[in-house]
């Protein structure tokens, strides 16, 4: 494999145990169930790439993005109760980006399209939430609270006409308000 090839994949190591111990788990692509692999994950290692780690097996439940770095106790710093269920690695994009965001569910209400990150989108567009999007390039991050905070969801590109239907636990109204581009490992 080339250099290129290599810095186009990404590597995540899961560990049983706090602090990198016990039985591992190292992924270079999506995983729907890791309970085959490993009991639980209380840490992991992203030697390359970024990924999004779920709660729940088929990438449901809550969602966090872990790029290039060391996490030796993931709990207590992405606020998941329970163990990584899943991941998913989320592919480079090189290029532009551009999303359509809308206030209401099935593209309703006031829509604005975005090309870089938004950290507030009441301040920017005087919208109160958003509901719906259509991801046309790139790779997104959404965030329930202003300021990248809160709860995550991960966007690739299409059409989500309701975030209530996205298996994520613990968010019945399914409302962002803010978005992040995913452009490398160092975001």
């Amino acid at each position: 494999m080339s250099n290129t090839d290599m810095n186009m994949r990404g590597k995540i190591i899961f560990y049983e145990e706090k602090n990198f111990q016990g039985r591992s788990y190292e992924c270079m692509s999506d995983c729907s169930d890791m309970t085959s692999y490993l009991n639980r994950c209380n840490s992991c290692r992203v030697e390359s790439g970024c990924f999004m780690v779920y709660d729940r097996p088929n990438y449901m439940g809550s969602q966090y993005f872990m790029r290039r770095g060391e996490y030796a106790d993931h709990m207590s710093m992405t606020g998941m109760r329970d163990c990584i269920r899943s991941c998913r690695m989320i592919p480079m994009h090189r290029g532009q980006f551009r999303m359509k965001i809308y206030e209401r569910e099935n593209f309703g209400g006031q829509s604005h399209e975005l090309m870089d990150d938004c950290d507030n989108i009441m301040d920017r567009y005087r919208m109160n939430e958003c509901q719906s999007c259509n991801v046309m390039d790139g790779h997104w991050l959404m965030y329930e609270q202003p300021q990248y905070r809160g709860k995550q969801m991960y966007m690739r590109p299409g059409e989500y006409r309701s975030f209530r239907d996205m298996g994520m636990s613990g968010m019945s109204g399914m409302r962002f308000m803010s978005m992040r581009r995913i452009m490398d490992s160092s975001n």
